[in-house]
């Protein structure tokens, strides 16, 4: 209870300091250290999607955050990270611009990061 009203505080501030929701940094997983089965997952995605998803998803200037309702598993199944990396996403949740393609990851290298991604949304509470 007393987190959500400091998360609930967090956003109204940045949203009256002139910021917006969506780039609120949420709270997400602690310094919990990646299970063995996940750290090819966390290699891949330090490699290929961290420069805009941030560091351990958290989101950054230049993407969303992983962290949050919106990509739990139940609204962006697994497919639709494979096709985002696939083909690319067109804006349509969040206002920081279109997402290219990626190349060099094959579909192993894919489910991999989603397994990682998986867990730290586990961590931070979204199922």
């Amino acid at each position: 209870m007393r987190t959500a009203f400091f998360v609930a505080a967090a956003l109204v501030i940045t949203v009256l300091s002139g910021g917006t929701a969506e780039t609120a940094e949420p709270e997400g997983p602690g310094t919990a250290a990646t299970p063995v089965e996940h750290r090819r997952g966390e290699e891949l995605f330090n490699t290929h999607c961290a420069i805009c998803h941030g560091d351990r998803g958290r989101g950054t200037h230049r993407g969303p955050t992983f962290l949050h309702r919106m990509y739990r598993p139940g609204h962006h199944g697994d497919y639709s990270f494979h096709l985002a990396v696939q083909r690319g996403v067109t804006a349509h949740h969040w206002r920081f611009g279109n997402m290219p393609r990626i190349e060099g990851l094959d579909e192993n290298d894919v489910d991999e990061i989603i397994g990682y991604v998986r867990w730290l949304q586990r961590q931070a509470g979204i199922y």
